[in-house]
């Protein structure tokens, strides 16, 4: 039900209206000036009962029965053919001499007025590596730096904290065993990237655990020369994820998701001292 804010009245307000014009102690006037409509109104809210029931109380589209001017199957039939060329709503409406609106009304109706709407939507690929340490992810996610507790647990926008700077969260997890290390730092560039690998590679062999690759997505720190120079002496291979493509890497990005909602903003921190030493828990 989608009332209009100008509605007088609801199918509560109606059922209601209906029942007081059927009982003899209430006359047609009265019901109406109840709830503020004409008694005209009250009599085609009668009728419409009468002869539907309480679904006829409902709202009814505006929508007329017949469209007189209603593009034929053929021509709609040919819009849609050369939309799936690819080409766009003014193209078509250039080529066969239609109205833009026209166009854009068939494409809106078949769905099919973006373009990602023409590519059927790629499966989902799901896998997991047999071992631990076949295959490490590795990821940044960039939060903002507190210096007082800010908008998200305010709801207040006029009051922000221009220039406070912001932290890096470097997260690695490891494909099979799904065993994370993270750490905030100061920045993510390449010498600070590769000493979280270089530390990250420490922990997981402190737990039995030897890397063997390490996924990345083509951040410019993971290209680097210091960065590739790391995981020549570690002898990991390096695979990185398609561009735009973040669901190759999508156990680091789901790691990201845990902790953005179970620990940076599961609280309001007064300081990003605090909001890192609760990290560990």
């Amino acid at each position: 039900m989608n009332l209009h804010r100008k509605a007088r009245t609801c199918p509560a307000s109606r059922a209601l209206l209906v029942e007081r014009m059927s009982s003899a102690a209430w006359s047609a006037d009265r019901a109406a000036a109840a709830l503020g409509i004409t008694p005209r109104t009250a009599f085609k809210w009668l009728a419409r009962y009468r002869a539907d029931g309480h679904p006829g109380l409902s709202d009814r589209s505006s929508r007329p029965h017949r469209l007189s001017r209603l593009t034929d199957e053929a021509r709609c039939k040919l819009v849609l053919r050369l939309r799936c060329s690819r080409m766009t709503g003014l193209q078509i409406a250039r080529r066969l001499r239609m109205p833009r609106s026209t166009v854009a009304a068939i494409l809106r109706r078949a769905r099919l007025s973006r373009l990602r709407d023409l590519e059927p939507p790629q499966p989902i690929v799901r896998y997991e590596r047999e071992r631990p340490g076949e295959l490490i992810h590795l990821d940044i996610k960039k939060l903002g730096r507190i210096e007082r507790i800010g908008h998200r647990i305010t709801g207040d926008r006029r009051s922000r904290c221009r220039g406070a700077g912001w932290e890096y969260v470097h997260v690695a997890i490891d494909d099979a065993s799904r065993l994370a290390y993270v750490e905030v730092l100061a920045n993510e560039q390449a010498d600070t990237t590769a000493g979280f690998l270089r530390r990250a590679l420490i922990f997981y062999r402190r737990h039995g655990i030897r890397v063997q690759r390490v996924m990345t997505d083509n951040g410019s720190a993971y290209v680097s020369h210091l960065f590739a120079q790391l995981c020549e002496a570690s002898r990991l291979r390096h695979v990185r994820t398609r561009p735009y493509t973040p669901r190759t890497n999508g156990k680091a990005e789901r790691l990201i998701q845990t902790l953005l909602r179970e620990w940076a903003y599961f609280r309001p921190y007064r300081s990003s001292r605090r909001r890192t030493a609760a990290l560990p828990r």
